[in-house]
């Protein structure tokens, strides 16, 4: 292939002209169709990060827990009695805004193989997800195939959703967020890598057969901007198929237990190519492919759809030869396709051979150096501008009057705060039964260990802000990663590791550089204060449409230890007569701009938010963590969106009963501000003294009603009305 076909090949796949020199240059010659299929892919945005992997490079990576680090399909990190959490959390964004329940089923599946590639049993979901307002039909339709997809592969494969977070905003009206999270639990020494290892050893595929389903999808759909052809792009949409992966799941499972696999790798985007090539690369060896040994759904298939389909439930993996007949025991006895297609060489090449196409011999159709595929792409530094203003319109104006009374029934009615129950309850949140606080119970999720007696336990919270990072990028995501570490706070549980998912648009656009830069940046200092490690996770870009990019949304995943979980708060106020304080450092910083109420009340971003001392924040979560973890505090919850007057109501109607609470002011900024690092909290009070000069008793436990300073009362009823707005508007 040369000339103008070949040219137009190149742009075709969304190669540059100048990414198409270097990879000649690479490969000493012009690539032929199979490996330039292959080349696109492994250059592909979303296989090689190239406009992200140099600011990636910053992020804190090291702690005392960790135990695997970026660069495996999951982190993990060490919870004491010689186990590991293994987690991650990646997107499936532009495939959900093409076909809902099989983008968001098939994305669920997708994070599922990455922790059980690691030899973890994955033991729970939670999802990040965001869709444009629910006053028009596309993101009805957008939300109701992807929660359908989500509890349908969760709920087959028997794997609980126990968390998760939703938010409705315009931005994300044509280009929606999918994003799932899965944590596994595993012996420390049976993790496993998923480097190649061996010349001579075999290359095993398992699981479903490869068909044309998904060709170039992820991976595709992940690297362009959504438009008016999205309908053409269904085809690229992989289908998932949670009974196949159950019966691959346990398979692997036992052959890890049994120590028959070198290595194990996940087949995601961009299918065989990248799984193969990234393993060659990591154990710096060379891989042979037979496409014809591939077990095919179309029996016509090119080797080039052979090597770059993304059907789901399959897995890739290395093993010793003596060992095939074992693999093939057990495999068989799972019902689980195993068939080797190729081995382990010594040639540092990732070649591609089809005797399909000889004479009885073998025919190379793709020969590529490893390091070229997966070293080599060009990394592209960004070119950030700050915008002069904000960049997007002003929300629609849904409430009138900014009175005290009706401004709280109006938030708690808006779909950012309504109850989610019409929405997980949906997902399976018990099987398993390590389900310590359901959804809404617990600010974060809390699942038991039971380890050699102990009564200890983890917690998981997920979240972020797309319209506060919107605002100011950096404070924005300094918020959401303190958010996090407050959600496990209120459980008594202490960070161990982080995964993110930064959910941003095109990075080619200057003020799109500008905000993921400044995102990362606010990360990387959140992070470093708190001592907590990023272990992987994803990036999402070109998420931007005609109507333009997304909210800038940078979602974290945060895994934290419980020593005791019978101690676990909850959010819900329990006993009458309990004091109710307001947990805070003093330099503590909340606005109105740029918050729920504002939003509301139809106000434009505003270009910044206050400056947070994060330190300060991070004594305050410290001193909320150990207060719960010694018994002290009935309940603990973060204020968070809606301001402090949506956090006192939400702990109202968690545990069914009221409030009477008394402030210093009752200015709007005092009761829907938002900012980081404030809890409400109620308990005993001389549980309340032990939190010092951070806690404010403010009111008291007890009665029908949530009063505020004798001014506004608004009956459990009417509160309980107005948060179950979402169930009116859910299809």
């Amino acid at each position: 292939m040369s000339g103008p076909a070949a040219a137009a090949a190149h742009r075709a796949l969304g190669l540059t002209d100048s990414e198409y020199d270097l990879i000649v240059e690479k490969m000493g010659r012009e690539p032929n169709g199979v490996e330039l299929a292959v080349f696109s892919l492994m250059w592909s945005e979303h296989c090689a990060y190239k406009h992200s992997k140099k600011l990636l490079g910053r992020l804190p990576t090291e702690g005392p827990h960790l135990l695997m680090g970026p660069g495996e399909n999951a982190g993990a990190v060490s919870v004491g009695h010689g186990l590991a959490i293994a987690f991650k959390v990646e997107s499936h964004n532009h495939p959900s805004a093409v076909e809902p329940f099989q983008g968001a089923a098939t994305g669920v599946g997708g994070i599922l193989r990455d922790v059980f590639a690691v030899g973890a049993r994955p033991i729970a979901i939670l999802d990040s997800l965001r869709f444009g307002e629910l006053t028009s039909a596309r993101p009805r339709y957008l939300l109701d195939g992807a929660v359908a997809g989500i509890g349908h592969y969760g709920n087959s494969i028997g794997v609980p959703t126990v968390g998760g977070e939703v938010y409705f905003e315009a931005p994300y009206e044509q280009n929606c967020l999918v994003n799932a999270m899965c944590l596994g639990i595993a012996r420390e020494e049976r993790l496993i890598r998923s480097a190649a290892a061996g010349v001579g050893n075999l290359l095993v595929l398992m699981g479903a057969r490869t068909g044309r389903d998904g060709i170039g999808g992820a991976s595709v759909l992940a690297s362009a901007e959504l438009d008016s052809s999205d309908a053409s792009k269904r085809p690229s949409v992989q289908i998932g198929d949670p009974f196949e992966e159950k019966k691959l799941l346990e398979c692997c499972l036992e052959l890890l237990e049994r120590g028959t696999l070198r290595s194990l790798q996940d087949l995601g985007a961009a299918g065989l190519s990248s799984s193969s090539a990234e393993m060659a690369s990591k154990g710096e060896v060379g891989l042979d492919i037979d496409v014809s040994q591939v077990p095919l759904r179309e029996d016509d298939m090119e080797p080039f759809e052979i090597m770059v389909s993304e059907s789901q439930e399959r897995m890739l993996c290395v093993i010793e030869p003596e060992n095939l007949g074992e693999l093939e025991e057990i495999c068989e006895r799972w019902e689980v396709r195993a068939t080797a297609i190729g081995a382990v060489t010594g040639s540092r090449r990732l070649r591609v051979l089809d005797t399909r196409k000889g004479t009885g011999g073998e025919e190379v159709v793709g020969d590529m150096p490893v390091e070229a595929l997966v070293d080599d792409c060009p990394l592209y530094d960004l070119e950030p501008a700050r915008p002069d203003g904000q960049i997007y319109p002003a929300p629609q104006r849904s409430l009138d009057s900014d009175e005290r009374g009706g401004a709280l029934l109006a938030l708690l009615a808006s779909h950012n705060l309504s109850s989610r129950r019409p929405l997980f309850e949906q997902y399976d949140c018990l099987v398993g039964s390590r389900t310590v606080r359901r959804p809404q119970q617990a600010d974060a999720a809390v699942l038991s260990l039971e380890a050699d007696g102990a009564r200890g336990g983890i917690a998981v919270s997920i979240d972020g802000n797309g319209r506060r990072v919107a605002c100011d990028p950096y404070t924005g995501t300094v918020e959401a990663v303190l958010e996090c570490a407050a959600n496990l706070a209120c459980v008594g549980a202490e960070p161990l590791g982080l995964t993110n998912c930064l959910n941003f648009g095109n990075p080619e656009k200057p003020h799109v550089a500008w905000q993921l830069e400044r995102s990362v940046a606010g990360m990387v200092d959140a992070l470093t204060e708190l001592g907590v490690p990023v272990v992987g996770g994803n990036v999402s870009l070109y998420n931007q449409s005609g109507d333009g990019p997304i909210y800038p949304t940078p979602v974290v995943g945060m895994v934290g230890a419980v020593p005791d979980v019978e101690r676990v708060a909850g959010a819900g106020f329990t006993t009458d007569g309990h004091t109710v304080a307001l947990v805070c450092s003093p330099s503590a910083a909340i606005s109105l701009p740029g918050s729920e109420l504002a939003k509301l009340l139809g106000h434009e971003l505003p270009d910044g938010l206050p400056e947070i001392d994060v330190a300060g924040t991070r004594r305050v979560i410290e001193a909320v963590r150990d207060t719960v973890r010694e018994g002290g505090l009935a309940s603990a919850h973060d204020v968070a969106e809606g301001g402090l007057a949506v956090a006192l109501a939400e702990s109202c109607l968690a545990g069914g009963i009221g409030a009477t609470i008394s402030l210093i002011e009752y200015g709007l900024q005092a009761l829907f501000g938002e900012g980081a690092g404030r809890f409400v909290v109620s308990g005993l009070a001389e549980a309340i003294e032990a939190l010092g000069a951070h806690a404010t008793a403010i009111g008291t436990v007890g009665g029908e009603a949530l009063e505020i300073g004798g001014r506004w009362s608004w009956s459990l009823e009417e509160l309980r009305e107005a948060s179950g707005a979402l169930a009116l508007a859910f299809p």
